[in-house]
């Protein structure tokens, strides 16, 4: 069985490998009366033929200069194509670069338990090409809160997560993505989290139908109702949406919601938790009216939210 999986793991690394780049940025800052160099590095992963890359936002947000590098060490020049803060994603295309795409996978059939491996370049671009951490999924569904950005639907996982492995793929035993991962969480230890590759196929779609990612947004943060949390709050069963946080002025608020308030229905139909939640805002689109079903205290009340382009 050890040595079964042993050769599955180098299968699919190899597999996966020619997909997963180094990405390596520069920008000039202005100190002490002279212009001094600042560089960063990080990973991606191609999703698509032309030289399309996935990887965080964070880790080419602000630069002037962004190169990629394949794992035989040939380089191209990039340039942002689209990238969400909020969800940290970006899109790179690397001029002249005819890279395969990985296979993209689905998020929303992951399971607590299942191997994964995060392949990337941890702390910069190291001889030898991009390494390789071994783990499980920890959990799903997680909600983060850093820096004053609320992280939603994160994958979690007990492999190895470092710095340069930012916009690296989390892959399954079938060779396929199923996250790109994130090291921004600075209290992760032991522990590492991934966005869910339906989160960045949907993004890729809509930068081809829109040239840049239009979310729709009703200016809510929440929790999936866990079974824990619904006895917490009193509620007959678990589903819903806990509201942990809610943008001031926004949609949602202006229509009276507010932290602690359950979102229990849109449009009459029962939401399970966060993912479903975004399913439906999706599916009306921006500039559409939904009406939500809401718990607070005991009582469930409705309400219409009009449906925005987040910020």
């Amino acid at each position: 069985m050890a040595e079964h999986l042993q050769e599955k793991v180098i299968e699919v690394y190899n597999r996966v490998l020619p997909s997963v780049v180094g990405v390596s940025t520069v920008r000039v800052i202005d100190f002490l009366f002279a212009q001094a160099p600042v560089t960063g590095f990080g990973s991606g992963v191609v999703v698509e033929r032309g030289g399309i890359i996935a990887t965080n936002s964070h880790v080419v947000e602000g630069f002037e200069r962004i190169t990629v590098t394949t794992p035989e060490g040939e380089s191209y020049q990039a340039e942002v194509v689209a990238e969400d803060p909020q969800w940290d994603v970006a899109f790179l295309r690397a001029e002249g670069a005819d890279l395969p795409p990985a296979r993209l996978g689905d998020s929303d059939e992951i399971r607590v338990g299942q191997f994964v491996l995060a392949i990337g370049n941890p702390f910069g671009q190291l001889l030898g090409g991009p390494s390789l951490t071994f783990g499980i999924i920890s959990g799903v569904g997680r909600t983060l809160r850093v820096e004053g950005k609320i992280y939603e639907n994160m994958i979690q996982t007990d492999a190895a997560i470092n710095p340069g492995n930012s916009g690296g793929p989390l892959v399954n035993l079938d060779a396929e993505v199923i996250g790109i991962t994130t090291a921004v969480i600075p209290f992760a230890q032991g522990i590492g989290f991934a966005i869910p590759v339906n989160e960045v196929k949907w993004a890729l779609e809509q930068v081809k139908k829109y040239g840049r990612i239009v979310r729709p947004w009703i200016g809510v943060y929440g929790l999936d109702v866990t079974p824990v949390v619904a006895l917490q709050l009193g509620l007959r069963e678990p589903g819903g949406v806990l509201v942990v946080r809610i943008v001031p002025g926004g949609p949602a608020h202006r229509a009276g919601v507010r932290p602690g308030d359950v979102i229990l229905a849109v449009d009459g139909k029962r939401i399970e938790g966060v993912s479903d939640l975004i399913s439906v805002l999706r599916a009306r689109g921006v500039d559409s009216i939904v009406s939500l079903e809401v718990y607070r205290r005991g009582t469930v009340r409705e309400t219409r939210v009009r449906v925005e382009e987040a910020p």
